[in-house]
């Protein structure tokens, strides 16, 4: 009893990240052993998957309430919308904007690689709930927004909330607070319920390595290299192409100066831990600290693009492996659930599985197909928190200059 007692003290001690990489290794090991024998692989679908089909029910269960309210929380913490003045609503719009081309940057290389056979189908997910023969206009996207019972809808509503909130001022503080409250209880089940993913990942991966053999591993490498590219791509031209365009910074001194940040950034893998570091880069290429002490929090937790890119190329990989081909119209409802859910995508390790479950849900795709990546999620969150991070100071940047040009004028 005092083995035990003593292992799992040793064991809590160990970080997270390296719990689930150690279940990954495991997992990759055991079902490799038992993927040549159909023993073995009962063994894994019999034994093994159950636990990890709970762990994925669990990540189901919390899934709209933490979404709803940290969509409300995070539109409240904007405070007044009329008081946030031009700063205000051109770091929105910067947000947004490198938001879709992010998706744009995303879609076309997960595309690609789908099109070249590195994200080739497995049978290991249930079958898609969407018919690729109905309609795909933007209109009907757009009406399904206002009437599919899907979490599209939940984030529409959850912004309604939000603004009304913010529109009824002190009459709705004691609201605010109850549903401050009610995220925070969800955030805690939602820590509670991560604790335990290194259990999920070892039985999911364990089965889904024992049934399709060691070449699940070529698929998710393809995916990594994938995500990086996109990362690499889209920070080096977009966030080279706007400071270029509106301020007198140039590239190289910007990447320069963002460099602390960025290192600090892939090795926390958490937007809102890298916040001061990243003002300091700020104020070191001259921007305004009363824009900095803006925009950088609020792009912390709304300005995701790493996580957009991630999520696209997830999503089409997913897809894949269940068998979908996504059609322009899914794509634009899958983009725009990425870009929405975006303002509750906590600046924290691992938050992006909650909303890519999401983004799933929304155009039928199995959410235990999430288990087929979540065992190497630190990897691609190390990648997509650099561009996180950078976007926010390549906004602020952007955002000073503008306000001190419109100043002198």
């Amino acid at each position: 009893m005092f083995c035990l007692s003593h292992l799992f003290s040793k064991i809590k001690k160990i970080s997270l990240a390296t719990q689930i990489f150690v279940a990954l290794f495991l997992g990759v090991t055991v079902g490799a052993c038992c993927c040549f024998s159909a023993a073995g692989i009962s063994f894994t679908a019999n034994y093994l998957r159950p636990i990890g089909t709970i762990f994925i029910n669990l990540l189901k269960m919390i899934v709209v309430p933490v979404v709803f309210l940290s969509i409300i929380d995070g539109v409240v913490s904007m405070g007044d919308l009329k008081k946030l003045g031009s700063v205000g609503l051109k770091s929105i719009l910067c947000f947004l904007v490198t938001s879709i081309l992010a998706c744009v940057t995303g879609l076309v290389l997960a595309s690609a690689f789908k099109n070249f056979g590195m994200f080739p189908k497995l049978n290991i997910v249930g079958e898609a709930k969407f018919n690729e023969n109905s309609s795909s206009s933007f209109t009907d996207v757009l009406l399904g927004l206002f009437t599919s019972a899907d979490m599209l809808t939940v984030i529409i509503v959850a912004v309604m909330v939000g603004v009304a909130i913010i529109k009824c001022e002190n009459k709705a503080k004691h609201a605010a607070d109850v549903l401050n409250s009610f995220y925070c209880v969800c955030e805690t089940i939602t820590h509670s319920i991560i604790k335990v993913s290194p259990i999920g990942v070892f039985a999911m991966v364990s089965w889904v390595v024992a049934t399709q053999g060691v070449k699940i591993i070529g698929t998710l490498t393809a995916a990594i290299v994938c995500a990086y590219i996109g990362y690499f791509i889209f920070s080096l031209v977009v966030y080279s192409a706007i400071t270029k365009f509106f301020t007198k910074v140039t590239p190289l001194e910007f990447f320069k100066t963002s460099f602390p940040a960025m290192i600090f950034a892939f090795t926390s893998a958490s937007s809102v831990a890298t916040i001061p570091i990243s003002k300091k880069c700020c104020n070191e290429m001259g921007v305004d600290d009363g824009v900095s002490s803006f925009v950088i929090p609020l792009g912390a937790t709304i300005n995701m693009n790493g996580t957009a890119i991630y999520q696209c190329v997830a999503t089409v990989l997913l897809a894949s492996c269940c068998g979908l081909s996504l059609s322009l119209g899914q794509m634009i409802f899958a983009v725009t659930a990425i870009v929405a859910s975006s303002v509750g995508t906590a600046g924290v390790p691992g938050s992006a599985t909650i909303t890519l479950a999401m983004v799933l849900s929304s155009i039928g795709v199995p959410v235990d197909a999430i288990m087929i990546i979540y065992g190497i999620d630190r990897i691609f969150d190390m990648g997509r928190t650099v561009v996180n991070i950078t976007g926010d100071i390549a906004s602020a940047v952007c955002v000073s200059a503008i306000e001190s040009k419109k100043r002198k004028i």
